[in-house]
């Protein structure tokens, strides 16, 4: 089959048929300039239910995080702090004894102080690696799966506004580690009772455990990590330690996938959890 770079001439009409109207200018695979491959793709299985999962999942937590972002209340249960809040820089935030409760800004700030703070968490993952493959198939279908052409006549990848921005991901990086710890501190929070008392855990306190640690395990697995611990190194064995670290990070690498989804749903059912006691819709099972 031949594969050149422009489609071949079509036979000329029979003058005894009638004429057909102009087609319309081809896209994707079809365009001029593109390989001339008559099939869109030979796949036979369903490639297509990947990326709608993907999708759908992807779809679910952005409305979800949308809400709860622009909820303003209902994301503090003495003593568990939403981690779509956390820090809380604004005056405005619900007085959380002993959290992260800093007014940077002031009483001028009116809007939901998790818009303040989710910007970090969410830059870093919009730009993570992996989340690009998730939603450049799951959405923009660019490709939609691997050798499913992509339905666009031209690709520019990430060399043109808007997606050239996906190359400060590793500042989003730096920015992503104080978050982390603070929802660390965070998370030592909920190891008190009501009243502020220490030595006492819930339920809770096991889903912000939990939580924090795939958060951690997602951060530590990302590339740019990788790249920073041991990168740029030209010989390891000068560098013993950095070498190790960089041979742990690679393991959690090789489950990046994997963490970035159940971290995703880890912050998700601590929030959850938050706003369901905060709401009073049932009490903190305490274990001690």
């Amino acid at each position: 089959m031949a594969t050149g770079t422009t489609p071949p001439p079509s036979p000329p009409s029979s003058p005894s048929l009638p004429s057909t109207p102009t087609t319309p200018a081809a896209r994707g695979v079809l365009s001029p300039g593109r390989a001339a491959i008559p099939a869109r793709h030979l796949r036979t299985d369903r490639w297509w239910l990947p990326p709608l999962v993907t999708a759908l999942g992807l779809g679910i937590f952005v409305v979800y995080s949308t809400w709860r972002a622009f909820a303003n209340g209902h994301y503090y249960a003495a003593p568990y702090v939403s981690p779509f809040y956390s820090p809380c820089l604004a005056s405005n935030c619900t007085d959380m004894r002993g959290g992260a409760d800093w007014a940077l800004f002031g009483h001028w700030w009116g809007l939901s102080p998790a818009l303040l703070v989710l910007v970090f968490p969410l830059g870093f993952r919009l730009t993570c690696y992996y989340y690009r493959k998730a939603y450049y198939r799951g959405f923009w279908a660019s490709p939609p799966a691997c050798a499913v052409a992509e339905p666009h006549a031209k690709y520019t990848g990430e060399t043109r506004l808007p997606l050239i921005l996906q190359n400060v991901h590793r500042y989003f990086f730096y920015l992503a580690l104080p978050v982390a710890g603070i929802l660390t501190y965070d998370t030592a929070l909920a190891f008190r009772d009501t009243h502020g008392a220490w030595g006492h855990a819930g339920l809770g306190t096991l889903v912000f455990v939990l939580n924090i640690s795939l958060i951690w395990a997602y951060t530590l697995s990302c590339h740019s990590c990788r790249h920073i611990i041991g990168g740029k190194l030209r010989h390891f064995s000068a560098h013993p330690v950095r070498y190790r670290l960089w041979g742990w990070v690679g393991v959690l690498n090789g489950r990046h996938m994997l963490l970035a989804w159940s971290s995703l749903i880890s912050v998700g059912v601590a929030d959850l959890y938050v706003y369901l006691v905060s709401s009073g819709a049932f009490d903190d099972p305490r274990f001690f």
